[in-house]
């Protein structure tokens, strides 16, 4: 049994997520939300939910406590967010983690609105932690899985995608953890 923390569980993406998470085998999954009356029933049958702050380190040591893989999906402070996550995860010897960043993170000049996607990312490539961070293109909400990505450092190509096509992507890393390990991928809806 695999035990997965989504952090973040009332955001945008991640219902669908949860959606695409929910149907695999062997999943015991647990949701992070900082107002628990903000998840929909639907979206929390058959899930642990743990109300607390991603800013707090107390909060998220608990959380992450005894979990295999941690899936983030948050925006604000996420330096700081990241910072708490990551070193919960080092002392709680948890080590896979796929984080949602941005496209244009590595584009010069950075725009200032991408700086704490930046740092998101620094800060998973950084940890020692086996991770997977995603750069999606903007997110559209069409009923659609049509996806490619492209590794850190090479162009980032295609168009705005929908948020089923990443949750679908997180899904398969969340069934088979191995896959991607230590990748920076963009992705986004073929042109």
């Amino acid at each position: 049994m695999k035990k997965v923390l989504i952090i973040g569980a009332t955001g945008s993406l991640a219902k669908y997520v949860v959606e695409a998470v929910k149907p695999l085998e062997n999943i015991e999954l647990t949701l992070f939300v900082r107002n628990k009356n903000r998840l929909s029933k639907d979206l929390s049958d058959d899930c642990e939910i743990i109300e607390g702050d991603a800013l707090n380190f107390i909060d998220i040591k608990n959380a992450v406590k005894g979990k295999d893989i941690v899936y983030i999906n948050l925006d604000g402070d996420l330096e700081t967010m990241t910072n708490n996550i990551v070193l919960a995860m080092q002392e709680e010897k948890v080590k896979r983690i796929i984080g949602i960043s941005s496209i244009g993170i590595y584009n010069v000049p950075l725009r200032p609105v991408l700086v704490p996607y930046r740092k998101l990312a620094d800060i998973i490539e950084n940890s020692g932690l086996n991770y997977t961070i995603l750069r999606p293109d903007w997110f559209t909400n069409v009923d659609e899985v049509d996806y490619e990505t492209t590794i850190k450092g090479s162009p980032e190509i295609g168009s705005a995608i929908s948020r089923k096509s990443i949750a679908d992507f997180v899904s398969k890393l969340i069934n088979y953890p191995n896959l991607y390990i230590n990748e920076n991928l963009g992705i986004s809806k073929p042109n």
